[in-house]
């Protein structure tokens, strides 16, 4: 029985998986001011834009920040952490089930950057069309993190700025996230 419970919560995690990295691309993408005629960015606005547009007149913009799709994010995370515990068994404490949740999201975010400039990294290595609509999306969310680097790391023709982005998110999810997992378990 654990077998099918653990294959279960694998496809939970996978959908809230999607549905999380389906808003948290909106943000990310609206915050860097990602090319609209991106055929990426307009499917992207096309399946979360019917979710967020209710929210968003009661919950406007903050500059270029789309609180609406940063609280479906929150949301999305807050439901699955819900329905794992649910299936689990084990019942936390709604404070320490928004205090996980919030660090859900934080652990996220640094993990989905993570992934973004490591595979952009090789692609831009490996020479991949920089027209091509995903890398045009990946470059215009990793450039505000590796601005301030660009060109300060070089060695020979290699540039290590991304390598250090890295290692940053890396030691905020050890320094940042984690303690925000352990408040969450005690609290729950």
């Amino acid at each position: 029985m654990i077998y099918l419970l653990n294959a279960l919560l694998l496809l939970i995690q996978v959908f809230f998986g999607a549905v999380a990295t389906l808003f948290l691309v909106r943000l990310l993408a609206e915050a860097c001011r990602a090319d609209f005629h991106n055929p990426l960015s307009q499917f992207i606005y096309r399946y979360t834009n019917p979710v967020l547009a209710p929210i968003r007149r009661v919950l406007p913009n903050w500059r270029r920040f789309n609180l609406a799709a940063l609280l479906v994010l929150l949301l999305t995370m807050l439901i699955e952490r819900l329905v794992i515990s649910v299936l689990t068994g084990a019942m936390p404490h709604i404070a320490g089930l928004l205090v996980l949740s919030a660090a859900d999201v934080l652990d996220f975010v640094l993990l989905f950057y993570i992934v973004v400039i490591f595979a952009w990294s090789l692609a831009t290595m490996f020479g991949a069309d920089p027209h091509q609509p995903l890398i045009r999306l990946a470059s215009t969310i990793v450039q505000p993190l590796l601005r301030p680097l660009r060109g300060k790391l070089v060695l020979g023709h290699i540039d290590f700025s991304p390598t250090v982005v890295v290692i940053v998110l890396l030691l905020a999810r050890v320094l940042i996230t984690q303690p925000l997992f352990d408040l969450g378990a005690r609290l729950a």
